[in-house]
């Protein structure tokens, strides 16, 4: 029965968590962590507790989870307490069943399904201030679109140029940011301005369709990565026609 309550516990957390716009594993990972007490010092971890409302969902499931664990762990103790072999035997059977069928239910995607729509329901009704955000919908990122780093090498099409000069808004791609060594510290520019010059070792975050995201990183300086460039303008074109076609229903 505590690992049962302890297990909906984070996975309640786990899509309260997921409410306020965080993804699936990152939001999982986090409420495992907090419930546990282990492995909640990552750089996710900063960036989690930053948010009032993330902030009080973790306070929630750390508190929970230290009473939580120490329960389970009186628990256990005291029922191997004073048995006898066979007793103590009957007992290990029982919890490795009742663990394996744990397993089961909560890896099955139809309870799982039905757990989400359960707690989202409770969630929103009595926490009106978690927002669901599906970034997977909104984004586009199940129909071709995705979010990508690019590490910018040496030899690569896109170093010691501006954004304006590369046009890549023009391919279909969106610069979200860009991580940018600085000395010994690691910078970020956010919406990067068209005079922002792309350097060597610049981790860029692109937004748009895969298929020219995967070319983009493998694009090298010089002429073929001119003609490259040039090829992605004139498919983005026929990309942006097609997509007008269809949303005029012609």
């Amino acid at each position: 029965m505590v690992i049962t309550l302890s297990l909906i516990i984070v996975r309640i957390g786990s899509t309260a968590l997921e409410m306020t716009g965080l993804s699936k594993e990152v939001a999982s990972f986090q409420a495992q962590s907090a419930f546990s007490g282990t492995g909640f010092t990552t750089s996710e971890s900063e960036y989690v507790v930053s948010h009032p409302v993330r902030r009080r969902i973790i306070r929630i499931l750390i508190f929970l989870g230290s009473a939580g664990i120490t329960s389970t762990i009186a628990t256990l103790v005291l029922t191997f307490v004073g048995k006898s072999r066979g007793e103590t035997k009957s007992y290990l059977i029982i919890l490795a069943g009742s663990l394996a069928a744990l397993y089961v239910i909560f890896t099955s995607k139809r309870i799982e399904r039905w757990m989400r729509r359960w707690i989202r329901k409770f969630l929103a009704r009595a926490f009106p201030q978690l927002k669901v955000y599906d970034y997977t919908q909104l984004l586009g990122i199940t129909r071709g679109y995705s979010i990508s780093q690019i590490r910018v090498r040496k030899n690569s099409w896109l170093a010691n140029k501006t954004l304006k000069e590369l046009e890549l808004d023009k391919e279909g791609i969106l610069v979200l940011g860009i991580y940018r060594k600085v000395g010994n510290n690691e910078v970020y520019i956010g919406v990067p301005r068209g005079d922002t010059i792309i350097k060597a070792g610049d981790i860029l975050i692109c937004y748009g369709p895969e298929k020219v995201l995967m070319n983009l990183v493998r694009r090298v300086k010089g002429t073929k990565g001119d003609l490259e460039h040039e090829q992605a303008v004139k498919e983005a074109e026929i990309r942006m026609l097609q997509e007008k076609m269809f949303n005029s229903g012609v």
